[in-house]
């Protein structure tokens, strides 16, 4: 039986060509809002992370795991990002990484760009950030030091509802334009069932690689600073 790589990278063919130019169209705009709003993240200390946090998704990528008999994923990295240099710094990672896979590696077709950076930079970093940072501002109610094994869970969930949400944007565009042969309910059923196992692995080197930074430098970890950030804005306030 021959693999199935399955973590998100789109081929061409799967949806039709205006679902494709309506999606590629939203990720541009969408990464050029990211593009604008990434100023407010980035220093001279965190844009050399960027860059760094892009290599290494890049490479981590191009690393599979078995996750069922014929069936392997890889990283997606979206929630990896979002924590360690923010969400809109961490959609253009994703990106840039995608980009390069696509344009370089024939990893993902190139009319699936748009759906492919919907899904992952888009989609898997947004819902990552955010369940990130509504986990960490409830356990912040309940003790003020959050330890490193404390942020590695936090982190672990993360990338577990990151790479879910990101697989049902997958869903959304196969029902709007599929143009495969399979149901509907065969594709969501699918896509929801591996990508939750594809999660469990996502959140184990998400966990890993955030706690290792955080553990060495937790000033450079975006969560931690934005958290801390807020917190000493509501006190002037």
């Amino acid at each position: 039986m021959s693999t199935v790589y399955t973590a998100m990278h789109m081929s061409d063919g799967i949806v039709d060509a205006p679902t494709s130019v309506i999606f590629g169209v939203i990720a541009v705009l969408v990464i050029g809002v990211c593009a604008w709003r990434a100023r407010t993240e980035l220093d001279e200390r965190t844009v050399p992370l960027a860059g760094l946090v892009a290599a290494f998704i890049f490479a981590v990528q191009m690393v599979n795991f078995p996750i069922l008999p014929g069936v392997s994923g890889h990283l997606l990295g979206g929630a990896l990002a979002a924590i360690l240099v923010g969400p809109y710094t961490g959609a253009l990672c994703i990106s840039i990484v995608l980009v390069v896979q696509s344009l370089l590696f024939a990893d993902g077709g190139v009319t699936a760009l748009g759906t492919n950076i919907t899904n992952m930079a888009l989609i898997g970093v947004a819902a990552g950030y955010t369940s990130a940072l509504l986990m960490y501002s409830i356990a912040r109610r309940r003790t003020k030091n959050i330890s490193v094994p404390a942020l590695g869970i936090i982190a672990f969930l993360a990338a577990v509802i990151g790479t879910v949400c990101a697989s049902m944007g997958f869903v959304l565009e196969y029902a709007i334009g599929g143009a495969a042969s399979a149901s509907l309910g065969t594709v969501a059923t699918y896509m929801l069932g591996t990508h939750v196992l594809i999660g469990v692995g996502e959140g184990v080197i998400t966990a890993l690689t955030v706690m290792a930074v955080a553990r060495s430098r937790p000033d450079l970890v975006y969560l931690l600073r934005r958290s801390r950030a807020a917190r000493q804005e509501a006190v002037s306030v």
